[in-house]
């Protein structure tokens, strides 16, 4: 399933971008400043959204889901560099970015709380962290529907966890929430952080 999902993403994703997540990821992406690092830049859907940034390094784990951001990436109205990186082993220097950025992501980090520690590390002191993700319901039933689809779900969508608590991932990596948006009955989140350290 690992090559297949690179296929399929943009096929599967292309409704759900026209009706609602364009829309979301142009907003969050429109408070990016300075130099951005983009967690998992999967096949560059977010590249076109960079307008006022000194320039964009993303890292994607995937080789076949890089390959496909290379027309995005030279269509970019700012330089856009990426490189096939893991989020937990970041290959940057300490307080490098001004922003980070990760759009439906997190769910598939295999360890979130390692990635938001290098993340903190790589960012510079009140360096915007700026996320939009699905994260577990707090309604009871919808949450443990989430909770029993998750093995099944993470074989065939690349990892993808239905059920992650996010929100609670970046409590406990001390990062400080500043807005947090809902959307679909709390399945998405926006949420934008800023680097305390």
């Amino acid at each position: 399933m690992g090559q297949l999902f690179p296929v399929v993403y943009d096929f599967f994703m292309r409704p759900l971008e026209r009706a609602k997540f364009k829309g979301i990821r142009q907003q969050l992406i429109s408070e990016a400043e300075g130099r951005v690092l983009e967690i998992g830049s999967g096949t560059g859907i977010n590249f076109p959204f960079y307008k006022d940034v000194i320039r964009v390094d993303a890292i994607e784990p995937n080789p076949l889901m890089q390959s496909k951001s290379i027309g995005r990436k030279k269509n970019a109205q700012v330089p856009v560099e990426t490189y096939q990186a893991n989020a937990e082993t970041l290959p940057f220097a300490n307080d490098s970015f001004d922003t980070v950025v990760a759009t439906l992501v997190f769910c598939t980090i295999p360890n979130p709380v390692q990635a938001l520690q290098e993340i903190k590390r790589v960012s510079k002191p009140g360096a915007k962290i700026l996320l939009f993700e699905h994260v577990k319901m707090d309604n009871s039933f919808l949450g443990k529907t989430q909770d029993i689809l998750t093995p099944m779900w993470k074989k065939l969508c690349d990892g993808c966890h239905l059920n992650r608590d996010t929100l609670q991932l970046i409590k406990e990596a001390n990062l400080a929430t500043t807005e947090i948006k809902s959307y679909y009955k709390g399945l998405f989140l926006t949420i934008q952080c800023v680097n305390q350290e």
